[in-house]
Formats: C-alpha cells, structure tokens, sequence
C-alpha cells in the first residue's frame, strides 16, 4: 500500500507537467521561454530566471560572429562611458598609491580644478568616511565619487604643505573623456595628433588640435592610430571628410536585412592640401581602419606601420526589456575601392580569433612584410591604379618592423609589478615643487632631464624591493627603454597625458618613418598627395 501510494503521489505531479507541456507546445513562441518555464515548474531545485536567461544569451551570441555580444545592464554605462566622452563626477585624475587616493590631475575646468584641488593632494575621506589604508578599489572610488550632476560630495584631503585636512564641498558636473591623447609639433613644420578612440566628441577634439598646429606652423600631418581599436563609424566618416574633397565616397555597408548606407565626403575639410602620414599598427582597428582605408584608396596620404587588425562588421545596439543590451552584427563595411578589410573567423571559434595577433607575431608577419598574407585575393585599385588587398586588415604603404631589441624578462617584469607607475607618483610627489621650477614646460623638461645618478639607482632598488630579480644582462638590454619609460611617466604626472608621448615619441620608429617619408620622395613615388 505504502509503494503504491508512493507511486500515485509521483504520478500526479508527473500528469499535470504532461498537461503542461501538451499546451505549451501549442502556445508558446519560442522553444527557449517553453524550456525556461519547464525548469521554474519542474527543476529540483529553486532557479534564478535571469541568471538562466543571460546565460543563454550570451551561450548564443556566442556562437555568431567574434564582434557581437550580450551586454548586461550593470555593464552598460561602463562601456558606453568612453564612447559618449563624458560622465558625472568631481572631474580628478587619479591613482591609488599606497593605498591611498592620489588626485594626479584635477581636469582643467572641472568643479575639482575650479575648488583649487592640486595634483598631489590626497583624498582620505569621503563624505565623512574614512577612506584611506582601507584597501580601496577604483570601482570604489567611482562609485563614491562619480554622481548625478548637481548632487554635492564632501571630500577631506591631505596636502603636504598643510597641517590640517582640508575640506571641500564639491557639486559634482558633467565631466569631458577626451579621445585625443595629444597634439604637438615634433619638427617646426610637422604636427602630430594621437587619437586613442572614436567617441562623439573625436572629430571637434581634432579641429581643435589641428587649429592648433596650423598656428604653430604645420604643413605636414601625422595621425596616429596605433593601438586604436574604434568606436562610432559616424565619427569615423566625419574624421576622414576632414582629408577628402566633397564628393569622395568613404565607406559603405551592405548586410542581408539592414538598409545599405554609403558615406561620401561633403563639407570642406581642414586638412585637404597638406600632407598627411596615418599611424597604424596590428591593435588598430573598425573605425582606424575606415579612416585609414579611405585615406589610402583616395591616394590622399601615406599608410605607414603595420597591418591592421582587420574588423570590417558593422555592429548595431538592440536595447532589452531589463536595461541589457545585444550589440549584433548587421553588415560588413567596405572602402571606397571596394575591399572588406574583415579578416577570416570561424562561427563560434572566438579563441582562435583572439589568437591572431599572436600567430602574427610567432609566423614573423610584425616583422617582415613579405610574411603578409591575405584572404582575399581580389586585386583592388587606389585612385591612382595602385594594387591594395582586403580580407585581413589594412596593409600599410611603408612597413615598419616591430621592434623587440630592448624587450628583456626584467623590462617585462618592471611593468607586471608596476614599478614605474609607483616610483613615478612618488618621486614626483616629493620632488613637484623643484621640478617645476627646474623645468618651466614640457619642451625644457624632455630636453634637460635624464634619469641617472640617484633617480636611476634609486628606481632599481625601489625595483627589487617590489620583488624584481636583478638581471644585469637584462637591464643592460633594456636600460634605454627603462629610461624612457620612467621619464614619460614622471612627464605625465607632472603635467598630462601629451607630456607622456611628446618623451615616449622619441623610440616611435613609426613616426621617425613617416618624418623620413615627407622629406624624402616617399610620396611622389607612390603618387600620394592628392584625392584622385
């Protein structure tokens, strides 16, 4: 009696889930949501609906293309964030040394600038609450600091030449994140910009520049799109029509359900005339790559550096009901002579993908041209009939090798450990005032000051002391590099992120290639000057 009762109480529950699936099969739309039900009915154990569902998404997603993907809500404003160019917040560079909030520079304009808060000054309580020796993060930091425009934060902050904290009430504002690194002369007729990505505010920040370095003098260009992976393909366009004559097509997109779009040139850009050199290498990619792309089928300006990544997919942003987000592929981008500068990938293989650049490196292709292969093999014509490829990125027009003769396993393991950083905030926290006097700007800073003598024997014990292992054969290697490195970032943290490259330029084989190319016939060989 007892089995058979047994028996019956399973078999109930077991003929109301064949109920339920009987109807579910005729009514439901999807056989996902018909499964995930089934599991919250029937499923041992209590399951959590939305864990189930973004796991599935992503299992999906995963199996298109290497670009598209799920996007959860709490990741979105994280993504976005340097894409739109701006945030709330107190408007601070910052970093945590020694456990403690170091304020590296307040952004020019910002409510913490417009306070009087110093670059050096330490931030030890927020809102009241202590915030220093507490092992707190960067996210904490964000999440404590950054706000709603127009909401206050109280911060308490430590200054040397100050016995007492002081306070300040800050209101916080929209904050700008600049995608111009920066913008400089680096010969009396030659300027440089660097752009890190294509956000909203890229093309006004590059006008800005440019403006700049016409008044200084330039007549020759160069922009640097290494180590830029992308951003907004409109700004992208809008960037590029700064090079081009009206009337000049500079990409176009074809998908399988999505609207074709092609993007031509219209007003009169800034930079039509001048020549122009464009900066790439094996990490530029998407929007480098458009940029990059039209400039050398129009034969406007000289490619020079590396092969390009090769992402040639048009991603789209599809919002869902709970604030998450799917950012899907829609269709393939191609230049102006016709070429899909996408390189191959396998459905669903995203590791192979992703090993790529590795593989690049280990089939000599960072190092010799002739190593280069493409997948398509299609002939494409420059305005001026000259060959160029698809199917694997952008091919420069003078290679330049990657070089690793100052790479050693000490170089390596001063920046796992981080060496430079910390020494660089602290020598230039104790040494600001003199610095600054010593060196009135930038240009007298990276002519005048060497790292030698105390800095040097200094910084490599500071080394070992963080657990570096002395390697004599090592340092001797890449003791220039060494040098170098600290400098920039001793540069940067007194001044900004342009300091840091107008110092670490100066081992930028790239740039020294592209200043070669406009003082020898590198662009009347190649026909390159004019938008034909």
């Amino acid at each position: 009696m007892k089995h058979s009762l047994l028996r019956y109480g399973t078999l109930v529950p077991l003929l109301l889930l064949a109920s339920f699936v009987a109807k579910a099969q005729q009514n439901y739309p999807s056989k996902l949501d018909y499964a995930l039900d089934i599991l919250k009915m029937a499923y041992v154990d209590t399951v959590n609906e939305k864990q189930l569902t973004d796991e599935a998404l992503k299992a999906m997603i995963k199996q298109l293309d290497p670009h598209s993907v799920y996007i959860a809500p709490e990741e979105m404003r994280e993504m976005n964030e340097p894409l739109v160019g701006k945030f709330d917040g107190i408007g601070v560079q910052f970093n945590i040394h020694n456990d403690t909030i170091m304020v590296t520079q307040p952004i020019p304009g910002g409510p913490s600038d417009k306070l009087g808060i110093r670059a050096g000054d330490r931030i030890v309580k927020i809102d009241g609450v202590n915030v220093a020796g507490v092992k707190i993060t960067n996210n904490d930091v964000f999440k404590k600091l950054r706000g709603t425009k127009g909401t206050e934060v109280k911060v308490s902050i430590y200054r040397r030449s100050v016995t007492d904290l002081i306070d300040y009430t800050i209101v916080r504002d929209q904050i700008p994140l600049f995608s111009m690194d920066a913008a400089y002369m680096v010969t009396p007729t030659v300027g440089y910009i660097k752009i890190s990505r294509f956000a909203d505010s890229t093309p006004e920040e590059f006008r800005t520049g440019l403006a700049k370095l016409k008044k200084a003098g330039a007549t020759s260009l160069i922009l640097d799109l290494q180590g830029n992976g992308g951003g907004y393909l409109n700004r992208a366009v809008e960037l590029a029509d700064e090079f081009l004559s009206p009337g000049k097509k500079i990409v176009y997109t074809r998908g399988r359900t999505m609207q074709s779009e092609d993007f031509n040139s219209s007003a009169v850009g800034q930079w039509e005339k001048g020549k122009l050199a464009i900066l790439i290498d094996e990490s530029s990619a998407s929007a480098s790559e458009i940029v990059s792309g039209a400039v050398q089928d129009w034969d406007r300006g000289l490619i020079v550096g590396r092969r390009s990544f090769g992402k040639g997919l048009v991603q789209r942003p599809f919002n869902l009901p709970d604030g998450s987000m799917i950012r899907i592929t829609v269709a393939h981008y191609y230049t102006p002579s016709g070429r899909c500068i996408q390189k191959p990938y396998e459905l669903g293989d995203d590791e192979d993908y992703e090993m790529d650049i590795t593989n690049r490196f280990k089939h000599g292709e960072l190092f010799y041209a002739d190593s280069i292969h493409f997948s398509d093999t299609t002939k494409y014509y420059t305005g001026h009939k000259r060959i160029v490829r698809g199917g694997g990125g952008i091919m420069p027009d003078l290679f330049v090798p990657l070089d690793t003769s100052r790479n050693s396993n000490f170089y390596s393991d001063l920046l796992r450990k981080g060496v430079f950083n910390d020494f660089s905030l602290t020598y230039v926290d104790n040494n600001r005032n003199s610095l600054r006097q010593n060196f009135h700007d930038i240009n007298a800073f990276n002519a005048e000051f060497r790292v030698e003598g105390k800095v040097y024997d200094d910084f490599l014990q500071a080394a070992y002391k963080a657990g570096v292992k002395e390697d004599n054969a090592g340092l001797k290697t890449s003791e220039t590099m060494i040098k170098l490195q600290l400098k920039a970032l001793i540069a940067r943290n007194l001044w900004d992120t342009e300091a840091y490259f107008i110092v670490i330029n100066d081992l930028n084989q790239a740039l020294s290639k592209a200043i070669e190319a406009f003082r020898d016939n590198s662009f009347e060989k190649l026909k390159i000057g004019t938008d034909k």
